[in-house]
């Protein structure tokens, strides 16, 4: 509300260095300093889906864990392709919530009309194709986690209603009047830049502000290429297939636009096209 403020000059984000003066409202100031602490992989589950061990997934890793550990809402920011609902499921699994239900619903893959039923339900006879009264996300997700996949594309005039959830933890089904309740936690994933689309008006900032209280940012294949012959491995486990230097050479010099998502095709093709 007050505003934060990285060596005087305010912002809405950054990427800050050591020595930074980083001041949050009116009597909070920090000073951002380097560290001797190693770069070394957090103890995270071995049976964990996420696979690499470049320093910038280390740093995704612990934020998994810090993340874990509370209840507030994590963003997640991510290119197409880069892993985000692997991230979003990690953040469950590691939760206190990892025993309730993990519901997803994917913001760009449901017609406008249909998006509020999905995420709040509906009674019979709300609208004409409505036969039986159904749950929404937010009801089935009682007592676990909503994973709000690229809520970025979510529709300009539904963001109020989802902020008065998220605020509230109420809602009302299409058609209906009953006011509900839901114990639910929220994970939302975008691979647009939020604060961006609030200076463009496509996004409501008191959204934008709401949904990033911990952000988690998930970085592209091409700036953690190290970690391409684990990946490699993890998709040829089982194969009678392996990889001779030269591939793996020419695997790691490309750019991968497509990020993991790309790469695991990639592999599962040649194993289809060599066995």
């Amino acid at each position: 509300t007050n505003g934060t403020l990285i060596n005087g000059q305010k912002i809405q984000s950054s990427i800050i260095k050591p020595g930074a003066e980083i001041q949050i409202g009116k009597s909070l100031m920090m000073l951002l300093v380097e560290t001797s602490e190693k770069t070394s992989p957090p103890s995270l589950p071995a049976h964990r889906r996420l696979i690499g061990e470049s320093p910038k997934m280390i740093e995704v890793y612990k934020m998994i864990q810090k993340g874990a550990r509370g209840d507030v809402a994590v963003l997640i920011q991510g290119e197409t392709g880069c892993g985000k609902e692997l991230v979003a499921q990690e953040l469950h699994r590691l939760s206190p919530r990892a025993q309730g239900p993990f519901v997803t619903v994917d913001c760009s893959a449901i017609p406008k009309d249909l998006i509020e039923s999905e995420l709040f339900g509906h009674e019979k006879g709300a609208f004409t194709t409505a036969l039986a009264q159904r749950k929404g996300a937010f009801e089935l997700a009682r007592g676990g986690t909503v994973f709000l996949d690229e809520i970025g594309e979510l529709p300009l005039d539904l963001q109020p209603k989802l902020l008065r959830v998220l605020e509230e933890h109420t809602f009302k089904r299409v058609g209906g009047n009953d006011v509900l309740r839901s114990d639910f936690r929220v994970v939302a994933a975008t691979n647009r830049w939020l604060d961006q689309e609030v200076i463009q008006g496509r996004f409501r900032q008191d959204l934008f502000f709401r949904l990033y209280v911990l952000p988690i940012l998930l970085p592209p294949l091409r700036e953690r290429k190290e970690d391409i012959p684990l990946l490699v491995e993890h998709f040829l486990k089982g194969k009678p297939i392996r990889v001779v230097p030269s591939a793996m050479d020419k695997l790691t010099a490309h750019d991968w636009p497509g990020n993991v998502r790309e790469l695991r095709n990639t592999i599962e093709r040649a194993v289809v096209i060599l066995e």
